[in-house]
């Protein structure tokens, strides 16, 4: 294991109060959980600690943070025998890298929570069995009071809303050329 002098200690000290947070999102918007996504955030500046990394940019600095990230994520899966789709894994990176860019993602989220607070009861009830308590869409309709298809449904056009809605604030987000 290489050893760091003092130097590079806060340095890495820094990289972290800098990445961490976006390192995390990152994990989280691959389908890390959350006591995962905080094993691999810690993993991944380990493996920068050990690395010869040199930070040139703060993009590339990104970038490497996320490529180490992701392959930590992919190992994690394989290991607890978990199918992974790497054509999915690589699409939202590819959207994450999109819309966060060099960013930690903290504008993602919160212009997520704005959409959010714009959806009625039912759709904000559906989204949050389905994605906080990870019920199944059958289990959902029962306790909305619903059909299967209409839960479907339900959950296809809010999930287009908030799309449409993160769309326009992330656009919002952007710096003016």
């Amino acid at each position: 294991m290489l050893m760091a002098t003092a130097d590079q200690k806060l340095d890495l000290a820094a990289l972290m109060r800098e990445h961490q947070a976006g390192v995390w999102r990152f994990l989280r918007a691959l389908g890390a959980e959350t006591h995962l996504a905080d094993d691999l955030t810690q993993e991944t500046f380990l493996a920068l600690y050990r690395s010869e990394f040199e930070q040139r940019s703060r993009g590339q600095t990104v970038a490497w943070l996320r490529i180490v990230a992701k392959n930590l994520f992919l190992k994690s899966r394989r290991n607890a025998g978990k199918q992974v789709s790497v054509a999915e894994l690589e699409h939202v990176e590819s959207q994450w890298n999109e819309l966060a860019g060099e960013e930690d993602g903290s504008g993602l989220a919160e212009a997520l929570r704005e959409c959010l607070k714009q959806l009625d009861d039912k759709p904000r009830q559906a989204l949050d069995l389905q994605y906080k308590e990870g019920k199944q869409r059958v289990e959902i309709a029962e306790k909305l009071g619903m059909t299967d298809d209409g839960i479907k449904t339900l959950l296809r056009r809010t999930k287009a809303r908030l799309r449409k809605c993160m769309e326009l604030r992330v656009k919002q987000l952007e710096p003016e050329a």
